[in-house]
């Protein structure tokens, strides 16, 4: 039987050093029985913009990109996008190099919606703060909206970022407001959401005080470098259902393995430990 052809994938972003995306591709692989090579490619210290570092890629004969902060909504404009789901969002975090044209996805909005059932089941998002209105914003807001959320209230220090997104969600029907402020955003709120860069590596603090999150039944935290952010502990601590930035992680990376090869990753379970147990960063 003849092996599967190897496959070649990578990360464009900023402030990827200690991204664990090449481990769990790689690890996915070698239990699917594929070879993956999986490389970073920091725009920055190619010297290089968007744009140039996605033609490398592509002319350089990679299978397949994920796209991270702060990319990916600049990155829609380089592929086709058939999913519908996808054109709403705006934004795209995987992308196929096939041989007509580049194909782009979203997998953080099936990533997220994965994770929040996971810990929440059934349950309601309810009345939900979101804080960044960026790319992953917008793919954790339609998954909001999904899973049924009451509203959508949505703070960024870009008012026309929330505005724009705000009204996408309502020419869908989906009910929602941009906040004054990150004080208004979050009064009565059932759930927080961070979905800004802050609390990353480079990005330190919350950009959500911790005398906020009181009377809030439930958090998520969209970063997971490190996945012990101060917004993820300041919630715990307030005693609120945390969904860490690392089930996101997990799940986006499983749904895009499957796209990059066609077939699901083998044993979720022991994926998840081979990854916990991969110390070459």
């Amino acid at each position: 039987m003849t092996p599967p052809a190897p496959v070649r994938l990578g990360l464009i972003g900023d402030n990827i050093a200690r991204s664990r995306s090449p481990a769990l591709h790689r690890i996915a692989g070698r239990l699917a029985g594929i070879d993956v090579t999986y490389d970073l490619f920091i725009p920055r210290d190619l010297g290089m913009d968007f744009d140039a570092t996605f033609t490398m890629c592509r002319d350089k004969g990679l299978r397949g990109l994920n796209v991270t902060y702060p990319y990916k909504e600049c990155a829609v404009s380089m592929v086709r996008v058939d999913d519908e789901g996808t054109r709403r969002i705006g934004a795209v975090n995987t992308i196929i190099f096939d041989d007509d044209s580049p194909k782009g996805f979203n997998t953080d909005c099936s990533g997220f919606m994965a994770a929040y059932r996971a810990r929440r089941g059934d349950t309601s998002p309810g009345r939900v703060a979101m804080v960044g209105a960026g790319g992953v914003g917008k793919a954790i807001a339609f998954g909001l909206a999904a899973l049924g959320a009451d509203e959508i209230v949505l703070a960024d220090r870009d008012a026309a970022k929330a505005s724009g997104l705000v009204d996408m969600l309502a020419a869908q029907g989906h009910a929602a407001r941009a906040a004054t402020s990150v004080e208004d955003a979050v009064a009565d709120a059932d759930g927080i959401v961070n979905c800004t860069p802050v609390g990353m590596v480079g990005y330190p603090g919350s950009a959500i005080p911790a005398g906020l999150l009181q009377g809030s039944s439930w958090a998520f935290e969209a970063v997971y470098t490190p996945v012990d952010t101060q917004f993820k502990l300041e919630a715990e601590a307030a005693g609120l259902a945390v969904i860490s930035g690392y089930e996101l992680f997990f799940n986006q990376g499983v749904h895009a393995f499957e796209l990059f090869t066609g077939r699901p990753p083998t044993d979720l379970q022991r994926l998840r430990e081979m990854l916990a147990n991969d110390h070459d960063r």
